[in-house]
């Protein structure tokens, strides 16, 4: 980046007397200028055993300590570093954890990408994926003679991916928001805005201005978990904790909080390989 200035700027004497400086707005850019950090690559490369990882970097200001974590959707190792992590120490990190970035990944449950003849879960109910390519419409549900469920897709089939997805998203907007609006009237909060996003390590989230957010994914799931999902994050607008307060707010809308919680533990990372390529 190019900056050009009316007056002239003293670049040696900043850069032998930073402290010196006293012109109003200099001294921060200086600074950012003599003391930022070179551009980072956003990936390592590490070694265990025959196979060869690509380790995502993430730094973040309020990390104590690097840590890792598998991305089950993007099937990816992704590191995070403190604000002042060297990549040095980032990748001897990384390396030192080979074994169990490896481990980790090879439990990942097998993709199962969206294209015709898939099976997938819609509301915790199997549907198989048909391509109705000569018809017209996007998406919708049928049951055949034989009981089973087929979820149907018009259009072109290099779209078919894509139609999927965003059917899912409607739909599970279109349950998160019947939830969250009951379980906010029974608490008698409000929820300014609700999102739908593909989170990897939460299903929900809520801030304190009153914005929920939720994993599409949780359309998958049998209705008592989206329901849970929901009284969970709602229950947020009246406790923003997890003590034994915000778990009484919780079950006083919500009746089958131990038995979501259960499937969850159980079945919850399996929702993760729907709709993502091998």
């Amino acid at each position: 980046m190019i900056c050009f200035c009316a007056d002239r700027f003293e670049w040696r004497r900043i850069w032998q007397n930073p402290g010196e400086i006293s012109r109003p707005g200099f001294a921060d850019m200086a600074r950012a200028l003599l003391y930022r950090r070179p551009a980072e690559p956003s990936r390592l490369l590490i070694k265990h055993g025959s196979q060869v990882y690509s380790v995502r970097l993430r730094r973040h200001r309020r990390a104590r300590r690097y840590t890792l974590r598998i991305h089950p959707s993007d099937r990816e190792a992704i590191l995070t570093m403190p604000p002042r992590g060297t990549l040095a120490e980032a990748k001897d990190f990384a390396q030192r954890h080979g074994g169990w970035i490896a481990a980790r990944l090879g439990r990942l449950p097998k993709a199962a990408p969206f294209h015709h003849g898939a099976v997938i879960p819609l509301r915790g109910i199997a549907h198989r994926i048909v391509h109705r390519a000569g018809e017209r419409g996007t998406v919708w549900t049928e049951t055949r003679d034989s009981g089973e469920r087929i979820l149907c897709v018009a259009g072109e089939l290099e779209y078919l991916d894509r139609r999927v997805h965003d059917f899912l998203k409607r739909e599970a907007r279109r349950d998160l928001q019947k939830a969250s609006q009951r379980h906010a009237d029974a608490l008698g909060v409000k929820v300014k805005r609700l999102s739908i996003r593909d989170q990897s390590s939460r299903w929900g989230s809520c801030t304190s201005s009153g914005s929920l957010s939720f994993s599409w994914r949780l359309i998958l799931a049998p209705p008592f978990v989206l329901d849970y999902l929901a009284a969970h994050e709602v229950a947020h607008l009246v406790e923003m904790n997890h003590s034994p307060r915000f778990w009484k707010v919780v079950a006083r809308i919500c009746n089958h909080v131990e038995r979501a919680k259960k499937w969850l533990d159980v079945e919850g990372n399996d929702l993760h390989r729907y709709g993502i390529q091998d």
